[in-house]
């Protein structure tokens, strides 16, 4: 069960009250910690560097990387309501901090589609097209607090799976270590299965039985979860005093904070493994797109499908 983290008693400091604005949206599994100073002194300690320099909070955000492929899942491969919606939030908790800090905070998007591409069968062109649009949508919204960052601004113009081999050889961990590290711990272990799962869903064609699928699917995770630590310590190279988020929920006290960006009856529903619900009473909820499909009606937004209303 989604659990959020109550804010807590923090000090009166200016980062504990930076804190205070991000503990209501922590994404965890864990029960929330009485003092919530002392669950988070990894987070503190970074902003509290940049409130010494006098200089904007940043938080690394690795995200938004493409629409599944799934039509049960997503309305297509480009940016929707979901990601508007994800980008508006993140812009408005960055100009809460700058009403206590004036130098205010940046969230750094850290795109992942390209990392990932051939291991999750989405076409590069429709990662391209995905990441232009998210740029489109933050300067069209004037979300000035964000900006997107993808293997692009590392590598340039290589080609996608040159780009995917320098990464994965310079900093992934190796397999046997991976395997080794999901048969001991706990959260690992769970990640492997979650994503495992995602990869069987997303999967719309299979020619074999849905054991040999999973079985296949399996195997790429292990690939996944190397892409994405090999991703991780680029970003930590490329901003390394970052306050790190994610969007995977969070052990209470890791150097990873969780958040969640929108409201979704599961930890791992994201606005690219789904669509976006308006209700009557104008919440918005992230579920499959075969689902909202049967609660309300598809609306359109600059002539293409954006989102449900719920009927």
């Amino acid at each position: 069960m989604l659990l959020t983290t109550a804010p807590g008693t923090l000090p009166r400091s200016t980062g504990a009250q930076i804190l205070n604005l991000l503990l209501p949206h922590h994404r965890t599994t864990d029960q929330p910690q009485a003092t919530a100073a002392d669950a988070f002194p990894h987070q503190l300690r970074r902003i509290n560097d940049f409130l010494r320099k006098d200089a904007p909070v940043v938080l690394t955000l690795p995200g938004f990387p493409c629409k599944s492929p799934n039509p049960a899942k997503t309305l297509g491969h480009l940016p929707d309501m979901g990601e508007r919606l994800s980008l508006t939030f993140l812009d408005t908790l960055c100009a809460e901090i700058e009403k206590i800090h004036p130098p205010g905070a940046q969230v750094v998007i850290c795109s992942d589609g390209h990392v990932f591409g051939d291991l999750i069968r989405v076409p590069d062109e429709h990662i391209d097209a995905y990441a232009d649009e998210l740029r489109a949508q933050i300067r069209e919204s004037g979300l000035r607090r964000l900006t997107v960052f993808d293997l692009r601004d590392v590598l340039g113009d290589l080609p996608h799976d040159g780009k995917r081999a320098h990464v994965h050889d310079r900093y992934a961990p190796t397999l046997d270590a991976l395997r080794a590290e999901v048969r001991t711990d706990a959260p690992t272990l769970a990640l492997y299965r979650g994503i495992t799962r995602f990869l069987v869903e997303d999967t719309a064609e299979f020619p074999g039985t849905r054991s040999a699928l999973q079985r296949e699917c399996r195997g790429r995770a292990y690939g996944v979860i190397q892409r994405s630590r090999a991703w991780g310590r680029l970003i930590a190279d490329h901003h390394p005093r970052a306050v790190r988020l994610s969007i995977h929920p969070q052990p209470v006290g890791a150097a990873k904070f969780g958040i969640r960006l929108l409201d979704a009856p599961d930890v791992w529903t994201t606005p690219w493994h789904s669509v976006a619900l308006r209700e009557t009473d104008g919440r918005w909820t992230l579920m499959p797109h075969a689902r909202a499909r049967r609660l309300g009606r598809l609306v359109h937004r600059d002539g293409r499908p954006s989102h449900y209303q719920r009927a």
